[in-house]
């Protein structure tokens, strides 16, 4: 657009709506905005007496302005976001919240997966969300999981097979006391009650989407139904399996927040001030449901009204949680085109959502200025390792801290997991799974004994620095055994362990046969539970891809007339593929037959 004086060019501007930009005598853009009426909000800006510092001051460095069309408001929501993301303007306020939070992703595909992610890919996937707290989003994917079959990879098909729609597909799945397995993709016409057809997958989609909106009715009819069914076929373990995941869908319904069934969407901003900051709720309502709750600050500057603050906020408030609401309430007026109504709530639910929103701020404030405090003060991490020491009795301040722990189930796939806190916080780069090698048994002792003896010999090999304190979950019986592998390599005395015992969080010392209880306020317990909390998770994470794995790569499996319930059978008692190899056919006969154990028999010995 070429350049001219402005006051000619504020005669001639369209009332067509749109983005206008401000720039200066250098040609830099210093403030961005949008409007209805390009013609009417521009012109404003050069008329009548304004009464606050920063718009005079910005009027006063405006050189040139350009306008930007655009066919409809959320066009126009968009590009003020990505204007004001590009050039960062003297004149508008950013929001300083660099955080990406997650989505539940349901992915554009056949038999869709369904998965958290922070990126948003415009492939046609829908995504239900961001979720500010990452529980919420764990429990949600936990909770859709155990109700449905939902497949997580491509199994033994490629991605350009599987979307390929000519070629006819099944799922084949596994259930076993309301856990599901999924076996891989079937590529033939096979009536079998363990296949689901693409047909079904897509139904038990459309019900996930209900539950991620917050409609659970549909689900939990289904489930009814499906309990009584079973039940009236007398077919009780499935009617149970039914019965556990409608409990489950009716547990997490009751921990959500609901707020009322005739408040379908809409957004409430709330702000409050000092002489320095501006801070800012953002909660988000969809069916009846809070979805989204988000505080922030900005720093005051050149725009000190909390008016014109949270007008400017707004519109990239809106952009980062996707808000199609066409409703906001507020304490305060505010004039936006990104919302049809604009309201102050005086009665009602609206206004009890309003105050819990401002609740919500005064409590993000106090904790900011509690955060502020302990930054002039040492370290909070520094405090705990101190307190920790004490309360360990340690020469050293145990800033290198790692703990162990193991997982298998009545033997199988045993598994131990190492995790890494480095001054009070994980260090995930350093954690390690481990597969147990030289124990067949289900023995917890010794597979704690055989990877602590290879976590340190390898550090050790490596020269690396060993860890101050190690933490062994377990008893007397597991701090046994690590303690025997570190007297194997010579560094008994170099380190310090303990052990601790789920039951009443018992301390165990190596030789001493009375435990220490530590304060159950003590953030010195809170850092160890949390160390063998987030062991435990990494370990049983280990283990279940190992059992996953187990169940879709078996040679076992691909022996033709051994099916999945041989399998499972043969696996329950003899624990692990090498071992059922090993097996006489006596052995094998009186757990899946004559004719079957003949044919494994053969198999693995001729």
């Amino acid at each position: 657009m070429e350049k001219s004086p402005i006051s000619e060019y504020l005669k001639n501007i369209t009332t067509s709506p749109g983005v206008y930009k401000f720039l200066n005598n250098k040609d830099r853009v210093i403030y961005v905005g949008k409007a209805k009426n390009l013609k009417k909000r521009v012109r404003s800006y050069f008329t009548g007496k304004k009464s606050d510092e920063k718009t005079r001051s910005l009027v006063s460095n405006i050189s040139r302005i350009s306008v930007v069309l655009v066919d409809t408001e959320s066009d126009a929501l968009l590009l003020e976001n990505n204007l004001i993301k590009k050039f960062k303007p003297k004149y508008n306020i950013l929001l300083k919240d660099g955080k990406s939070y997650p989505w539940i992703c349901i992915k554009n595909e056949r038999f869709p997966r369904i998965f958290s992610t922070r990126k948003i890919i415009n492939d046609g996937s829908e995504y239900f969300g961001p979720y500010t707290n990452i529980k919420t989003i764990n429990t949600l994917l936990d909770l859709i999981n155990n109700i449905y079959p939902i497949r997580k990879g491509n199994y033994n098909l490629n991605q350009k097979f599987i979307n390929d729609l000519n070629n006819k597909i099944s799922l084949r799945v596994l259930e076993k006391k309301s856990h599901f397995i999924i076996l891989g993709f079937e590529t033939e016409n096979h009536n079998s009650k363990n296949l689901i057809s693409e047909k079904k997958y897509n139904l038990i989609i459309n019900s996930v989407k209900n539950i991620l909106k917050g409609k659970f009715s549909k689900s939990k009819i289904r489930l009814k139904q499906q309990m009584i069914n079973f039940s009236n076929k007398e077919e009780f373990e499935k009617a149970l399996e039914c019965k556990n995941k409608l409990k489950a869908l009716e547990n997490y319904q009751s921990k959500s927040m609901i707020v009322s069934s005739r408040i379908k969407n809409l957004d409430i901003y709330s702000i409050i001030s000092d002489n320095n900051y501006a801070y800012i709720n953002f909660t988000q309502v969809s069916n009846g449901f809070i979805i989204s709750s988000f505080n922030t600050h900005v720093k005051k500057t050149n725009v000190t009204e909390d008016q014109l603050i949270l007008e400017q906020l707004i519109s990239q408030i809106k952009v980062k949680f996707r808000s199609k609401s066409t409703e906001l309430c507020s304490n305060i007026f505010v004039d936006s085109m990104d919302y049809r109504k604009c309201i102050i709530p005086k009665v009602g639910d609206k206004n009890h959502l309003l105050l819990m929103s401002i609740r919500n701020i005064k409590n993000y404030k106090i904790n900011i200025f509690k955060s502020n405090k302990n930054l002039e003060n040492l370290d909070s991490f520094q405090k705990i390792l101190k307190i920790l020491k004490n309360d360990l009795n340690m020469n050293t301040l145990p800033k290198h801290i790692e703990c162990f722990d193991n997982s298998n189930f009545q033997g199988s796939f045993p598994s131990s997991a190492c995790v890494v806190f480095k001054n009070g916080r994980p260090s995930k780069k350093d954690y390690r799974h481990f597969n147990i090698k030289s124990v067949s048994s289900p023995d917890d002792f010794a597979s704690m004994e055989e990877v602590v003896f290879r976590r340190y010999n390898r550090m050790i090999d490596e020269n690396k620095s060993l860890p101050n304190l190690i933490i062994i979950d377990g008893g007397k019986g597991q701090l046994s055994s690590s303690v025997k592998s570190l007297k194997k390599l010579g560094i008994e005395q170099k380190i310090s362990i303990v052990g601790i015992a789920k039951r009443l969080e018992e301390i165990y010392f190596y030789g001493e046969s009375t435990p220490l209880y530590i304060d159950k306020r003590s953030p010195s317990l809170k850092l160890i539970q949390k160390l063998r909390d987030e062991a435990h998770r990494f370990s049983l994470r280990q283990y279940r891809n190992r059992r996953d794995n187990s169940f879709l790569d078996s040679e076992l499996q691909r022996i033709p007339g051994i099916g999945e319930k041989t399998f499972l059978n043969l696996m329950k008692k003899f624990k692990s593929l090498k071992n059922i190899k090993t097996q006489k056919i006596e052995e094998l006969n009186q757990i899946v037959g004559s004719k079957k154990a003949k044919i494994i028999y053969d198999h693995f010995n001729s």
